[in-house]
């Protein structure tokens, strides 16, 4: 039913913006590493998992000091989106989806995880054919290391509101207004 669809121009806007290009391997924002760098605490010994690089790649091969060119960054995004999260969408979704529905959930899956994702109220309510009521779940996945984040709030606006219909510019224009 979804199986001829893939990453579109909107779902890649949506994740290029907010997970922003970074060529050096970074701590995740909800890690202990990260919070300490954030508060001027020391941070030896503090975790940073999962590290993150390019355009929000994790994974064992992400570690602390990693770097990679832009060109390489763009592989790695295509490739996990083809072997991952593209089909991860196709797997847990069982009713029709539209291009932007499909492009903000695996922005979504992409960011927050498939496991959590494939599990989550969001997918049970879409499943039941509630396109409405799924909508609304997205705003819930707001937090991370337990504590809501800015980044996630508008990212999570964008993405309910492509997943309404809206084009990803636009959704991110509405999105960081709402969320100044």
């Amino acid at each position: 039913m979804n199986e001829e669809l893939r990453l579109g121009t909107d779902g890649t806007d949506l994740c290029h913006h907010y997970e922003k290009l970074r060529l050096k391997a970074y701590p995740d924002p909800g890690s202990p590493r990260a919070k300490a760098l954030r508060a001027g605490k020391p941070t030896a010994g503090l975790s940073g998992s999962p590290w993150t690089i390019g355009w929000g790649d994790t994974g064992p091969d992400v570690v602390e000091g990693l770097v990679i060119t832009a060109e390489e960054a763009d592989q790695r995004f295509a490739r996990r989106m083809a072997l991952e999260f593209e089909p991860a969408v196709r797997k847990a979704v069982k009713v029709p989806l539209t291009q932007r529905q499909f492009d903000a959930l695996v922005s979504i899956f992409y960011n927050a995880g498939v496991g959590a994702l494939s599990a989550s109220t969001l997918v049970r309510v879409l499943n039941l054919g509630d396109y409405g009521g799924a909508a609304t779940q997205f705003p819930r996945w707001n937090k991370s290391g337990g504590e809501v984040m800015k980044g996630l709030e508008r990212r999570r606006e964008a993405e309910r509101l492509v997943f309404l219909g809206m084009d990803a510019q636009s959704a991110i224009v509405s999105a960081e207004a709402k969320f100044p």
